[in-house]
């Protein structure tokens, strides 16, 4: 069952295009990474998905609906049908593990009377169950980093969106979760990732869609991390053809 589609889409901030003419289609519970250099398109193409920015053409579709058809007032429900995993939104520092969990879970209108219960099965998940009272400050990079992806299963999403999840840790952090994000989609959960980490993305050897000055230039299946996504000389062929 095909979940996502992007089809033509272009996204412009005045004269710069961010992304040029992009289309690709995702299944339900494939694990998806969009590869490509700082700069590339990867982060403008996952908050086009999450309607944090609107596209300039093309057309974006998630399970049936175009999502450029949704108004305004409709947007916050679509987003509590995706997991998000990003730096950007960090852990609140005044405030436990369990607390930051259950204030997602409040904000979105998840939090029923098994609220708690779950909060701990989705810690016990990413291995903190027993750190659900610690405060941000009191863990490391990559426990914080899980915390961030046990905030957004809270939500019961049908598909977890993560920009850069390994960015700032060390390899072993990296790899542990990049291991949980395997078992997540093992267990049905589809997700696309952006990630400039080469390593893992090549040992993990998931489809990979690369991204070169905004533009697709390659989708393949358990792929390696493609060097056309740090040439220098691919990326001034793709300018060339703008």
């Amino acid at each position: 069952m095909t979940q996502i589609i992007f089809h033509h889409v272009t996204k412009k901030f005045g004269d710069l295009t961010a992304l040029n003419d992009v289309s690709f289609e995702i299944r339900k519970g494939e694990f998806v990474f969009v590869i490509g250099k700082s700069g590339a398109g990867k982060s403008t193409m996952l908050h086009l998905l999450t309607k944090q920015e609107e596209v300039t053409s093309g057309q974006i579709v998630v399970d049936g609906c175009n999502i450029e058809s949704i108004k305004k007032g409709k947007i916050p429900g679509y987003r509590r049908r995706l997991g998000i995993v990003s730096l950007e939104a960090g852990l609140l520092k005044d405030r436990s593990i369990y607390d930051n969990i259950m204030f997602a879970m409040r904000a979105t209108g998840k939090a029923d009377r098994q609220a708690g219960k779950v909060i701990l099965r989705l810690l016990g998940l990413v291995g903190l169950a027993n750190r659900y009272q610690a405060f941000p400050g009191e863990l490391s990079g990559g426990e914080q980093a899980r915390v961030l992806v046990a905030r957004a299963l809270s939500v019961r999403p049908d598909i977890l969106v993560a920009d850069e999840p390994t960015a700032n840790l060390d390899p072993d952090a990296a790899w542990d979760l990049m291991q949980l994000f395997a078992e997540i989609n093992y267990q049905g959960m589809t997700i696309l990732m952006a990630s400039h980490a080469r390593d893992l993305v090549t040992i993990m050897r998931k489809r990979c869609l690369t991204l070169v000055a905004g533009t697709l230039v390659a989708d393949e299946k358990n792929a390696i991390y493609n060097p056309k996504a740090i040439d220098i000389f691919e990326e001034r062929r793709v300018l060339g053809k703008k």
